[in-house]
Order: C-alpha cells, then sequence, then structure tokens
C-alpha cells in the first residue's frame, strides 16, 4: 500500500499504525466507558453502598462496645478495616458497571461496530480488561478511603488511624474490586448476558461459599476457602487458615486470568 504524505511529511499509514494496535483499543475502551451514563451511576451508586455500609458498620461497633454484654465487644478496630465489611455490598455495584463494560454491547449489537473497530478480538478483549480492572481497583481504593474516613466519626476512640496500616487496607480493597471487576468481565464475555452474568457472580461470590461452609464437612468446608470471594476476603483481611494470605490474591488473580481466558475462547469460536 502506498503511503501518502501529510503536509508536515508524515506519511499516513503511519499516523494509522501509531494509533492502533493496544494502546488504541484501550483509549477507544475507556473512552466509551466514560461517555455512557451508566458508568457515572454506577460508581455512584457504588459510594452511597459503601458509605451507608461503612456508617452502619461503625455504628455497630460502637454499639457492641457499649452494652452491657462483653461477648459482643470488638474493641479498637483498625479504620480500613471497617471498609473489609462494606465492600461485601458496595462490589456489586462496581460488578455491574465491569458486566455491562461488554454485555451492553451483547444486547444493543454495538459489539459489531467494536469489532470493526478492533477486528482482533484478543485485543478487543484485552482492552476491555485493562479498563475493567484500572476502574475497578481506582474505584475501589477511593471508595474505601472514603467510605473509612466517613466512619471515623463515628467510632470515635474505637477507631484506631495509622496511615501506614489504613494505607495498605485500603488498598487491598482496591486490588479485590481490581481482580472482581476482571473476573466479572470474562463471565461477561463467556455468558454474553447480563442477567446471566450477574446472578452467575452473585452465586460464585455469595451463595455457593454460604452453602459448602455450612456442609458440616472439613473436605468441602475447605474447599470453599479457594473460591474467589473467600480468597480476596482473605487476603484483605490477612486471616486464613487453609493457606497463608497473600495467598488469597494469587487465587482471585487465577479466577480472573481463567474467566477471561474462558471469555476470549467463547469469542473467538462464536459470531458476534
Amino acid at each position: 500500500m502506498t503511503a501518502v504524505l501529510t503536509e508536515g511529511g508524515a506519511r499516513a499509514g503511519d499516523g494509522a499504525r501509531a494509533g492502533g494496535g493496544l494502546p488504541g483499543a484501550v483509549r477507544s475502551e475507556w473512552t466509551k466507558a466514560w461517555s455512557v451514563r451508566g458508568t457515572w451511576w454506577s460508581l455512584v451508586g457504588a459510594g452511597a453502598l459503601m458509605g451507608a455500609a461503612c456508617l452502619q458498620l461503625a455504628i455497630f461497633t460502637v454499639n457492641a462496645n457499649g452494652n452491657d454484654d462483653p461477648a459482643d465487644d470488638k474493641g479498637v478496630v483498625g479504620l480500613g478495616t471497617i471498609a473489609f465489611g462494606a465492600v461485601d455490598l458496595a462490589q456489586f455495584a462496581i460488578i455491574g458497571l465491569a458486566m455491562l463494560l461488554i454485555t451492553s454491547e451483547y444486547a444493543t449489537g454495538a459489539i459489531r461496530t467494536t469489532l470493526q473497530w478492533i477486528p482482533r478480538r484478543g485485543t478487543m478483549l484485552l482492552a476491555k480488561t485493562a479498563v475493567a480492572a484500572v476502574v475497578g481497583a481506582v474505584a475501589g481504593t477511593l471508595l474505601a478511603a472514603g467510605g473509612s474516613l466517613a466512619a471515623a466519626p463515628l467510632l470515635g476512640r474505637w477507631g484506631e488511624f495509622e496511615p501506614a496500616t489504613w494505607l495498605g487496607d485500603v488498598l487491598a480493597v482496591g486490588a479485590y474490586l481490581g481482580l472482581i471487576s476482571v473476573f466479572t468481565l470474562g463471565l461477561g464475555a463467556m455468558l454474553r448476558s447480563s442477567v446471566g452474568t450477574l446472578i452467575t457472580v452473585f452465586l460464585i461470590l455469595m451463595v455457593v461459599p454460604a452453602t459448602l461452609q455450612a456442609s458440616d464437612v472439613e473436605a468441602v468446608e475447605r474447599a470453599s476457602e479457594f473460591l474467589p470471594g473467600i480468597a480476596g476476603t482473605s487476603f484483605m483481611r490477612g486471616e486464613a487458615e487453609a493457606y497463608p494470605a497473600p495467598f488469597g490474591l494469587l487465587i482471585l488473580a487465577a479466577w480472573a486470568v481463567a474467566a477471561v481466558a474462558g471469555g476470549y475462547q467463547v469469542l473467538r469460536r462464536r459470531d458476534a
């Protein structure tokens, strides 16, 4: 193909190539993500859920420490740990955002246009994965920081603020939500349905672990600790019996990678 010279002497072919590839795909997906109201509403909803849950947990901690039953005492708690309990609720707004990055395009047929602009399906999925990971991680960190700081006045003397520990806690929440977003996106690529993806994520994160842990069979209960939600919680809280707590992050990352790999296989073999 003959290159066309522009007025500045640069070749048009070079410019097209410079704006393409994975960086161009990521820029395209990033622009699309922030150009729809669903992204903003999801983040607003996540903020409301995180804030409400953190305040409720702070009130619960104060009340438990102030009643006459010493068995309820929580003692002084790290400020960042308040966000750990709140993330169970707030995460579903972020999950919804990650899911819609791909399932909304299948619902509207926009996936065909996306694949016209980014014909390499692996590149397209990788770009969406990068956007989901960054948005989930940054949003999770900010949500944890804002929610825990908002709870500080209510905790009063029952809340302990050590900057280094608090920062580690909020970054752990960010890492968890970043990987959960990637996991959700991969499932969305496989299932191509918003309802199906949301139900599947809810079952894997909430229902299946609770069912296995209630089985009273030790082997089954231990197996639940290798599910993504339990592994992520073990990582954030630094508590795990089956494995060192940091290993929980690796388990969660493995689930995320497996989901994206499965999504790619479906995307590669099926028509859009």
